[in-house]
């Protein structure tokens, strides 16, 4: 029998701990289950997980791929990176900025962190980001706007103590399986809470569900805080010892009906939801508020809520949920946003710190953060030439996704993955890269615990890990920027922890040896015994990293929707998750863009009164859903917990962002993929119309 190998799963940001089993002929994971000794999960695991981790659906890279006379043929692995090395090297020798590199949440950290490595010290470019950016963004600066420092102050051994769980805009049952499990654990003697305009698998299990227009979630937010202030329930100890702006912030709140009208919300719902605040309260928000062009305004107000209820303790505060298996490391290790440790980008101190550590030239070192993914795209054939993606998908999961795909055709493509996905089809060179089960490294999970991913199988030939990869190309632009080449996974992860020591996200007392020991350990963790709580407690008060010490309210008002319905396009398209998939799906169908038409769920009310837009035939009735960026095939099924007037498709289908809005939040640069507006338009009136393939 093949060896059983404890190691993080990576397919989402629980952070569950697995026990796989190798193949015992040939690569591959033939089982996997929970790790009854990680500290996380303790055992338990979800289908989805497990499923994907031992027998993903998707179609496998297993050689080096290189664009001759327009298609995509084998080659060497000599011939693909030099190639890919000789082009980033000629642009960077003319413009740094010329070279965009795009990473993910799917590498580990020590990918992440060779990755911005790469793309800061070795090229120096400005066009860098993560596709972590597209989910977590507008929490990421709602979290540094009010405690001055990234990532939720509550863990999970706060779940159990609160006594209201009120979920925002996130479906767990669905994401997040193990974590929704504790969450209804703690609420049996409590009370649940689901803020969602559409009953989701979560709402339908909860004590309230309330139901906002979508977009609305700012104005409730507010209306909720108006409540409280209208029914005494601000705790005014708590918000003049450890917090400034709350007067600035209650001056201009809105009436409670008038907030209520304005969310769409009975004002009786608003005034029972402020009085449940009164008991220990976790608020958990996921992206049906962060991927909206109010994102960071809407988190940022679900963190003023809990701070002016004195919702900040055991048990209580505000816990963005997070996507990708390995976006918190993605923030803390990959230079995207911050610099290791979450060192500000502008601090000299800073700068000069990773220069030294890297043994680059700190002038090299680009002056701000860049444009975001949206923005780096809309850069190509201006100021970008080529465009490097890591374990990302763009040209599905960029808003406007037919215009992301047009830009990218215009750069030299070099797309890192380990299965084909819509962009390997727009690459110039394709690198096939390890994954799960095949890599080393680590992970971080939501509640910042770092976890060890371990190979369990190897791979063939013709694949190599990110690392490897990373560190080739490194040193191909950067001669030496990595000297022991290729890198230990064990080796950067020593020198990424050494970097962060004395920061906000000390990593410096987290070891591999301690990891194996341990199984997971949590930041801050500035030494070998130290183990990372509840944030920004001192003693029996609180200090906060803000200037003075003090948590910041803000006081944003709702900013008009980016595009709202009209005569002409009546309908308001929002997106979600399923259970069956994740990111863009990739794991979870043969190849890209097979799935076929778009399963679109509507009210039966809104298939009536749109009746002339469809056709009924032996599938139900179909559609063509289109919006004024592009037109796909619809399958309608009718769904009573959809509103009237709105159309609810899954984000993971490769056609669903041919009709998202490329607009994006202007603080955090988050697209807001959660409304756009829509027509159905019947197919045979949808001649001339300019369809997209379904391939």
């Amino acid at each position: 029998m093949s060896e059983q190998v404890p190691t993080t799963c990576m397919r989402c940001a629980v952070g569950c701990g697995h026990v796989q089993q190798g193949a015992a002929i040939g690569y591959g994971v033939d089982a996997v289950r929970g790790d009854p000794a990680h500290p996380v999960n303790r055992g338990l695991a979800c289908r989805r997980g497990t499923s994907e981790s031992a027998d993903p659906d998707g179609e496998w890279l297993t050689r080096p791929l290189i664009r001759r006379s327009g298609e995509l043929v084998p080659t060497t692995w000599d011939v693909a990176l030099g190639a890919v090395i000789a082009r980033f090297r000629a642009i960077t020798e003319r413009d740094p900025n010329g070279v965009a590199v795009l990473g993910s949440g799917q590498q580990t950290n020590e990918a992440a962190y060779a990755l911005g490595k790469v793309a800061r010290g070795g090229v120096g470019t400005r066009n860098y980001d993560a596709n972590t950016t597209l989910c977590m963004a507008s929490a990421v600066r709602a979290y540094y706007d009010a405690f001055g420092s990234d990532a939720p102050p509550p863990t999970y051994d706060d779940v159990p103590l609160a006594d209201v769980h009120v979920i925002w805009g996130a479906n767990p049952a669905v994401a997040h399986p193990v974590l929704f499990r504790w969450i209804e654990d703690s609420a049996a003697d409590g009370d649940l809470v689901v803020v969602d305009p559409v009953e989701t698998r979560t709402a339908a299990r909860a004590d309230l569900h309330v139901r906002p227009k979508p977009g609305a979630d700012l104005a409730l937010v507010r209306a909720v805080l108006a409540a409280a202030v209208e029914r005494d329930g601000i705790d005014e100890a708590f918000v003049r010892e450890a917090t400034t702006g709350f007067e600035a912030l209650r001056a201009r709140l809105p009436t409670v009906e008038a907030g209520a009208a304005a969310a769409g919300v009975p004002a009786g719902t608003v005034r029972r939801l402020a009085a449940l605040l009164d008991r220990r309260t976790l608020l958990y928000w996921g992206m049906g508020v962060n991927q909206s062009a109010n994102g960071t305004a809407t988190a940022r107000a679900l963190i003023d809520l809990c701070l002016a209820t004195g919702n900040l303790g055991p048990g209580r505060g505000p816990f963005s949920l997070t996507g990708q298996a390995n976006s918190m490391g993605t923030r803390v290790c990959s230079s995207k946003g911050t610099w290791p440790g979450h060192r500000p980008f502008d601090d000299p101190a800073a700068r000069a710190a990773v220069a030294a550590t890297w043994g680059v030239p700190e002038a090299r070192l680009p002056d701000d953060a860049g444009p975001g993914p949206v923005g780096i795209v809309d850069r190509v054939g201006s100021e970008v030439e080529a465009v490097w993606t890591v374990a990302t998908n763009p040209v599905a999961s960029l808003p406007d996704a037919d215009r992301a795909a047009s830009r990218l055709d215009e750069a030299f493509l070099v797309v890192q993955d380990a299965f084909r996905t819509e962009t390997v089809e727009c690459a110039d060179v394709v690198l096939p890269a390890a994954t799960w089960g095949e890599s080393s490294g680590t992970a971080m999970n939501m509640e910042r615990t770092v976890s060890r991913v371990r190979p369990v199988t190897g791979t063939p030939s013709g694949v190599r890990s990110d690392l490897d990869l990373i560190a080739a190309i490194g040193n191909g632009v950067a001669p030496g920027l990595f000297p022991d080449a290729p890198p230990s996974a064990t080796a950067t992860f020593a020198e990424f922890a050494a970097l962060t020591a004395g920061t906000n996200a000390d990593c410096s007392g987290i070891t591999y040896e301690r990891l194996d020991a341990e199984r997971a350990v949590r930041w801050p963790a500035p030494d070998a015994d130290s183990v990372g709580g509840y944030r920004y407690r001192d003693g029996d008060g609180w200090s906060f990293p803000t200037a003075d010490g003090l948590a910041r309210f803000g006081a944003q008002v709702a900013a008009d929707p980016a595009e709202p319905t009209d005569e002409a396009y009546p309908l308001t398209l929002t997106t979600a998750r399923t259970a069956e998939a994740y990111n863009t799906g990739v794991r979870s169908r043969a190849g890209p863009g097979d799935r076929g038409a778009l399963v679109a769920r509507v009210h039966p009310a809104t298939v009536e009164r749109h009746r002339s837009g469809i056709e009924r035939g032996g599938d139900g009735p179909t559609a063509t859903l289109q919006s004024r960026r592009g037109a796909v095939p619809a399958r309608l099924v009718p769904d009573q917990g959809v509103p009237e007037g709105v159309v609810w498709v899954p984000i993971h289908h490769p056609l669903a962002n041919r009709l998202t809005l490329p607009a994006v939040d202007p603080l955090s640069r988050e697209p807001n993929y959660k409304q756009c507006a829509v027509r159905l338009v019947a197919p045979e009136r949808s001649r001339g119309v300019a369809l997209p393939e379904v391939s």
